[in-house]
């Protein structure tokens, strides 16, 4: 028997793959359990169609994250600060700074997808990455500049 597996199993597969089983383990464990249905040619097609739905709706989201990259990566983010005598900041800049002069320039990306190492606390020029998408980091410049 033939079976669509709905979900994860260590042992058979990956959700969405079509698998062969014995008929008692799919029809007497796997189909009432609902991790998997039985590759029947309307299932198959309806299998087919969810994936081509979520390619696209994978690219569509990947040519959004390339845009927002671009707008990213042209912007300079200069930052006026006050600075002791040893070239420190009086504070530090923060993920939450780089944030809210994205929002600003009118650009919506989540603190948590800027990856600043450590907040930034001398005057002088950094690159921070911004990772947009599972295979797209934007690079924003920051100038920190004495006030």
């Amino acid at each position: 028997m033939q079976v669509i597996l709905l979900e994860d199993i260590p042992s058979l597969g990956k959700a969405g793959e079509v698998v062969k089983v014995t008929d008692g383990y799919g029809r007497n464990y796997l189909i009432p359990q609902k991790k998997a249905i039985q590759a029947t040619e309307k299932n198959l097609k309806a299998l087919e169609h969810q994936k081509r739905l979520i390619r696209q709706k994978v690219g569509k989201m990947r040519t959004d994250a390339e845009r927002l990259a671009q707008k990213i990566e042209s912007l300079t983010c200069t930052f006026y600060r006050n600075v002791g005598e040893s070239g420190k900041l009086f504070g530090a800049i923060t993920s939450m700074d780089i944030e809210s002069y994205l929002k600003e320039n009118g650009i919506e990306v989540d603190r948590k997808k800027i990856h600043l190492e450590e907040p930034i606390k001398n005057v002088g020029h950094y690159n921070v990455p911004i990772k947009l998408h599972p295979e797209i980091t934007a690079t924003l410049k920051v100038w920190v500049v004495q006030q």
